[in-house]
């Protein structure tokens, strides 16, 4: 059984008080929640996972011409590479990340890399932009209802996201074989603000509550996983946890088939300063980070623990 809430997004523009109220619980509670009829299409999704298979399913040696530069922000990272901070072994996936297209006059452009496009597979670029965009938007409105339960304006996110160095994450876990101890993915929590997950309706995620059980979490229909992030966690003073989660390796002949998934994870703009929200600090929860620090520098923190920077 699913513990996690499912929440039909349309209540945001019609039942928007109500919501915000059940969306503000279930992120208090499990740091998790599931949105249904969330207005990103179907077929915009099914677009973007042909084309990623399409990616993955090409030869080693080929897939390795677009590995990542430095902290792999843009294009591809190989199988066993990403290793969950203080785990020992690396995880058991391969991944390609698409960043926000900016000019290269922009402010952020040391920082934020262009992205690169695999020639092999055309439909690439198109389908996996217009996913980026669509979660991208989503996420946005996301934040704007967890905006008004920490007290705040209903915009109060939207100038510090707009430029943000968010990632999109294409996925593949390849069928486990002689794993030697290791797993799809450790468990870890997500750097970021928020992450949507497209693709959860594979089993193998699971989340760790409070009780210290590990929760299975699968999606019906067009749901998507939303979960807090540890910027998020760090800016509401753990008002909303950022939960530990992972990804276990299937038993049986479900060991013998691979997994797909594409997450997106929404950062804040690289020069924004994270620093406790005051309507988060009171007597019971006093300031658990007196030094703020910029999105980048927190960033860049994460992924040298994750062996990626």
């Amino acid at each position: 059984m699913n513990g996690v809430p499912t929440l039909d997004f349309r209540r945001w523009h019609h039942d928007r008080a109500a919501f915000v109220a059940e969306l503000g619980a279930a992120y208090r509670e499990y740091g998790f929640c599931c949105l249904r009829e969330h207005g990103i299409a179907p077929a915009l999704i099914d677009e973007a996972y042909a084309a990623l298979r399409a990616f993955f399913a090409l030869p080693d040696a080929v897939k390795r011409r677009y590995a990542a530069g430095p902290g792999g922000t843009r294009g591809y990272t190989p199988f066993r590479v990403e290793t969950a901070k203080g785990a020992a072994l690396p995880d058991l996936k391969e991944f390609w990340h698409i960043g926000r297209e900016i000019g290269r006059d922009s402010r952020h452009a040391a920082i934020m890399a262009p992205n690169v496009w695999p020639a092999e597979v055309p439909a690439f670029r198109e389908a996996g932009l217009a996913l980026y965009a669509a979660l991208d938007g989503l996420g946005r409105r996301v934040l704007a209802a967890l905006a008004l339960n920490l007290g705040l304006d209903e915009h109060w996110f939207e100038p510090h996201v707009d430029s943000g160095n968010s990632i999109l994450r294409a996925i593949h876990y390849p069928p486990v074989e002689a794993a030697g101890g290791a797993v799809r993915a450790g468990a870890h929590e997500d750097i970021n603000l928020i992450t949507l997950l497209v693709g959860a309706s594979e089993a193998g995620l699971e989340v760790l509550t409070r009780r210290g059980e590990w929760l299975p979490i699968t999606t019906d229909g067009d749901a998507i996983v939303v979960n807090i992030g540890d910027m998020l966690q760090r800016l509401s003073n753990h008002v909303y946890p950022s939960t530990t989660h992972r990804v276990v390796n299937p038993q049986g002949g479900a060991a013998r088939r691979a997994r797909h998934s594409v997450p997106f994870f929404l950062h804040p703009n690289p020069d924004f300063l994270i620093d406790v929200l005051p309507s988060c600090i009171t007597p019971g929860n006093p300031s658990r980070y007196p030094r703020p620090i910029t999105t980048n520098d927190y960033l860049w923190e994460r992924l040298r623990e994750i062996r990626l920077g």
